[in-house]
This record gives C-alpha cells, sequence and structure tokens, in this order.
C-alpha cells in the first residue's frame, strides 16, 4: 500500500514537472509570436506624418545657351509662384527596439529624427521668355518642377516645422504604446533621451 502511494506520489510529482515545463515552453512561444507580430505591425505603420507646413515661393528660373562657339547666346527666363504642402514625419523602420518576453515589453533603444516624408508643389508659370533659340520645351518643365521642389526642400531648415514635429514626438510613441497595448505588451522608452514631461505623459496615458 506504501509502494502504491509512493508511486502515485511520485507520478503526480513527476506530471507536474513535466507539465510546467510544457506550460512554460508554451508560454514562451507564445510571447516570442506575440513579440514578431507587434514588431510587424510597427513595420507596416512604416511612416507617421505629424506636422503639415506650407509654402508660397516665387522662383526666378533663367537659362542661357550659347551658340556659334559662344559667339552668340540666346537666354530663357520664367517666373514661378510656388505654392507646397510639405509633410514632416517619423520613419518607423530606422527604429531601433529590442522584445522582453519574460516581462512583455519593448524596448526602444533609438528613435528616428523628423524628416520631410514628402513636398507636394503647386506651379504656376509667369511672364515666360523664350531666347530666340533657346525655347522652353517639356523637359524644360520637367526641370523646373525638380528645381522648384528642391527649393522649397532648402526653405524646410528655416522654418519651425522640425521643431514643431520635435515637440509632436508624443503623437508618434503614442502609436507604438497603442500597437503594444493591443497584444497586452508595454512599451519601455527609458532608453530615449526625452524630456520629462514626454516621458510622463506616454507613461500616464
Amino acid at each position: 500500500m506504501e509502494l502504491l502511494f509512493m508511486g502515485l506520489a511520485a507520478g503526480a510529482v513527476l506530471s507536474y514537472f513535466i507539465f510546467s515545463k510544457f506550460a512554460t515552453r508554451s508560454k514562451r512561444q507564445r510571447a516570442n509570436q506575440q513579440s514578431i507580430i507587434l514588431l510587424e505591425k510597427i513595420k507596416r505603420v512604416s511612416k507617421l506624418i505629424s506636422v503639415e507646413g506650407e509654402f508660397a515661393e516665387i522662383y526666378h528660373h533663367e537659362n542661357t545657351k550659347e551658340k556659334l562657339l559662344g559667339l552668340i547666346s540666346s537666354k530663357k527666363k520664367a517666373i514661378v509662384i510656388i505654392n507646397a504642402k510639405v509633410h514632416i514625419g517619423f520613419d518607423f523602420t530606422k527604429i531601433q527596439m529590442e522584445s522582453d518576453l519574460e516581462e512583455k515589453c519593448i524596448r526602444l533603444l533609438a528613435f528616428p529624427e523628423p524628416e520631410i516624408i514628402s513636398v507636394e508643389p503647386t506651379l504656376r508659370y509667369y511672364d515666360i521668355q523664350n531666347g530666340l533659340l533657346n525655347k522652353f520645351n517639356s523637359d524644360d518643365l520637367t526641370a523646373v518642377n525638380a528645381a522648384a521642389k528642391e527649393h522649397i526642400i532648402n526653405k524646410v531648415p528655416d522654418s519651425n516645422l522640425i521643431p514643431m514635429a520635435n515637440t509632436e514626438a508624443l503623437q508618434a510613441l503614442q502609436v507604438l504604446n497603442n500597437l503594444a497595448e493591443t497584444i497586452g505588451w508595454r512599451l519601455d522608452i527609458s532608453a530615449l533621451e526625452l524630456p520629462n514631461h514626454t516621458q510622463k505623459k506616454l507613461t500616464t496615458s
């Protein structure tokens, strides 16, 4: 009778350890799968626009061509009114992070700087002057469009769009935090150099 009791007790203990081992492995596999799903979701977000700015610029385009070994020059020029929308945001593909399966935590190690996501210029041409041997064609219009876009891009650093995007970084972090919470995880931003009030807002939201 004692041997039977000892055998049952040993079997129960052995069953418990076997069950615990498989349960732990299953839990770890599930957490690992959740981590993979979360990272894939973040990659799908890809780019987040946080600030939109509008520019109105006057752009002077001028082109001179020389003919007959430089003996004759022909100039064409135009005044171009540029109205453009510029979107500033964050490229999530540049995020560096790691996952903690035990604590179900995603730790952000590096967060991208705000950058220009898109520039949408609308051009209107005024005072178009063709030269006698140098006239505007479709290639010129394409070149002017590219130059106008570059002109707007060069104006962005002098605007307040980048600083505004930096202050809106909380919005981008909140998107990541919401993604983590959908699968029962949390976002740890303690490794990032952010203002204290930004971290506080995120952790208490």
